[in-house]
């Protein structure tokens, strides 16, 4: 049998089609909402863990660096020390005082650089304990957010697992009347449905208003809905709109119960008035 076209169908067939949709599609939202924030919340653990990570290798890229500088400053103070010993030796061989005040000052310079290093030695090695603190810390709340982050993932995956099954089949069934939607009319429904707050792309006509947005729809556009004629949609809200019959919602019909009129009873006084008259 050959595949009907979906540009052949009726416009009554087109809305019928799109109404089961989208009754499809609120079904695996209500599926999706049993997640609650669960996988948003999964997500920015991971990302905070991953953030964290980064934080933990550049505290070690500064470590590193300060070690370095540590190194570089303990041999410029064995070469400072060596010259010092050096020019000690030479003064001991010193021909006139000039020669015995430049060697004096090339030991003090020496000096004052054995002792800048070594300042510069315990300022790195104090950034180094901080920085290790630091790292510590990073770690404990890494370690934090591993836990926190399995706990999320425990229950997502518990709840994914209940709903798994009836989600696929209702994403088949979705698949199947989507490709006997044309694909401008789906176009034109999905985009709808995705401005949509509560993702209702076609709603019907509840007490004379749209299911959407809840305002009065004109006695006119409503016989044109139920004419299926065309596809109509909420001048409000923008919404497709369909009758409830064509959706398969039995609408009650309002009860005209006038309430019943009360027997006037005469006050005894008057009763008594009337027999005093007869």
């Amino acid at each position: 049998m050959a595949k009907k076209d979906p540009t052949d169908l009726s416009v009554e067939e087109k809305l019928k089609t799109l109404y089961q949709l989208q009754t499809t599609l609120s079904g695996i939202d209500e599926k999706r909402a049993l997640r609650g924030e669960l996988p948003l919340e999964v997500q920015d653990l991971e990302d905070e863990i991953a953030g964290l990570m980064t934080r933990v290798e550049k505290i070690q890229n500064e470590i590193a660096e300060f070690q370095d500088a540590v190194v570089m400053k303990k041999g410029e103070i064995e070469k400072a020390k060596a010259s010092v010993e050096r020019y000690k030796v030479q003064l001991d061989e010193v021909k006139n005082n000039r020669e015995y005040d430049t060697l004096t000052k090339e030991i003090e310079f020496q000096e004052l650089e054995i002792e800048l290093c070594n300042k510069k030695i315990r300022e790195a090695q104090v950034r180094m304990e901080e920085r290790n603190h630091d790292m510590e810390q990073t770690k404990a709340l890494i370690e934090d957010r591993r836990v926190a982050l399995n706990e999320k993932k425990e229950e997502l995956d518990e709840i994914m697992d209940e709903t798994r099954t009836e989600e696929e089949k209702l994403k088949e069934r979705a698949r199947e009347l989507e490709v006997k939607i044309e694909p401008r009319l789906l176009a034109s429904f999905k985009r709808i449905r995705k401005n949509a707050r509560n993702g209702l792309g076609i709603v019907y006509v509840q007490r004379d208003a749209c299911g959407g947005c809840f305002n009065k729809i004109p006695p006119q556009r409503q016989l044109d809905i139920k004419m299926h004629k065309k596809i109509i949609v909420c001048e409000y809200c923008g919404r497709i709109m369909i009758d409830p019959e064509l959706a398969g919602v039995k609408i009650e019909a309002p009860t005209d119960d006038k309430p019943k009129r009360k027997r006037s009873i005469r006050r005894k006084k008057d009763e008594d008035d009337d027999v005093m008259e007869a």
